[in-house]
Formats: structure tokens, C-alpha cells, sequence
């Protein structure tokens, strides 16, 4: 099964993140199948980044977000622009 999450990136007590699509049985910072984003702790102000078509191409094959990306998801939705 296909798990949208988190990979770590950056260095010591500066972590960034990767969204990525990876084979939950694959760790944390391991092999992934597709980058949809990133989300960097550090910035205050427009901190990720999350390619939305790709992510809605992932969920309709029957990808599971964790907690994380979800709400993540969710403040990217609200961001777009109205089409």
C-alpha cells in the first residue's frame, strides 16, 4: 500500500521535510516512488509547498495520507485559488 509522508532532509537541529508517495513497508528515509512537496520548519510564512494535482492523482489510486500531510493538504486546498 502507497502512504503520502514525510521523508526527513536538511541537517542537525534544522530539519526539512520531503512529501513524498513511498511504499509503507519502506522506512522513513528510504526509497520513495514520486516528490510531491516540501515543508520546511524553519519559515514562518508559506512554509510548503504540495503539488495538488499529483497528490489527487495519488489519492484516487488508493493512497493514504499520514495525519500530517493531510492537514497539510488541507491548508494547501484552502490557499489555491478559486478556479
Amino acid at each position: 500500500m502507497v502512504k503520502l509522508r514525510m521523508r526527513r532532509t536538511g541537517c542537525k537541529n534544522h530539519a526539512t521535510y520531503r512529501i513524498v508517495a513511498a511504499d509503507e513497508r519502506s522506512p522513513r528515509d528510504g526509497k520513495f516512488l514520486e516528490i510531491l512537496g516540501w515543508y520546511d520548519t524553519a519559515i514562518k510564512d508559506e512554509n510548503f509547498k504540495i503539488d495538488l494535482a499529483r497528490v489527487d492523482d495519488w489519492l484516487k489510486r488508493g493512497a493514504k495520507p499520514s495525519t500530517t500531510v493531510a492537514s497539510l493538504i488541507r491548508r494547501a486546498r484552502k490557499a489555491a485559488p478559486k478556479a
